[in-house]
């Protein structure tokens, strides 16, 4: 299992858990130092092997995944997680390098990686792809523009690769969380707590260890079933803008 963004969040909790039930892991991300301390803790379940690269970097992706042993070449589960937020203003006021951020890890990261992988699963016939979307590419909503149009991206991607890949016997799954309480937030207000915070106050929000449970539970289905498109919400949202706060 090859996971992108395993540096925190959906990612290292995904990659946790499916150490834990003996799959042997790729973990990839840009900080080296976080894939050190979390390659050295899932050595004691499994097999793992660490990968650093940026996603947004075509050659390093590239070079990174052709560099692999010959017995870690064979990638029958592709999760691509690495993603992110940047900003949330209005359209007409949205800085350029915050769109460029979205699109080059959202879109075109998630591709760079699956080009990598996607020719050796055809080839075996077999293998297991999830992106990682969200409700934000189902349900747009007022100054989430960008971020949006590239989790939109990557539903119709999810959708395309499994009309692609239906000849070959490749299960493609789109998972489309709604509000998860990982980095996210901090990373979509530029570091600022306090204001990442408050997107999660009055409700219980989702966990990264809620999205890794429903993740391994759809790579470990019986080989004749594909669980193809899957929204998931904290109870307390309804929509991408409905969500019933408590005043506490």
């Amino acid at each position: 299992m090859l996971i992108t963004g395993a540096t925190s969040g959906i990612g290292e909790a995904t990659a946790r858990l499916a150490a834990q039930q003996h799959f042997r892991v790729i973990i990839c991300g840009r900080r080296a130092e976080r894939l050190e301390k979390l390659k050295h803790e899932l050595e004691a379940y499994a097999d793992v092997m660490m990968l650093s690269f940026d996603v947004r970097n075509q050659q390093e992706v590239a070079a990174a995944i052709h560099a692999l042993p010959a017995a870690w070449q064979p990638v029958d589960v592709l999760i691509n997680n690495a993603g992110n937020a940047h900003g949330l203003d209005p359209i007409q006021t949205g800085k350029i390098s915050d769109w460029d951020a979205m699109i080059d890890i959202n879109v075109k990261g998630l591709l760079y990686v699956s080009h990598e992988v996607i020719p050796g699963m055809v080839a075996r016939k077999r293998g297991h792809i999830v992106n990682l979307g969200s409700i934000a590419g189902k349900q747009t909503y007022p100054n989430g523009n960008v971020y949006c149009a590239s989790k939109s991206a990557v539903d119709a991607l999810t959708d395309s690769m499994r009309l692609d890949l239906n000849p070959y016997g490749i299960k493609v799954t789109g998972i489309h969380p709604g509000m998860v309480e990982t980095e996210f937030s901090l990373v979509r207000f530029k570091g600022d707590t306090q204001r990442a915070d408050k997107v999660y106050q009055g409700l219980t929000p989702l966990t990264g260890q809620d999205i890794a449970e429903l993740i391994l539970f759809v790579v470990t289905r019986p080989a004749h079933v594909v669980l193809a498109d899957i929204l998931v919400l904290p109870l307390a949202q309804a929509s991408a803008t409905v969500v019933a706060k408590t005043s506490d």
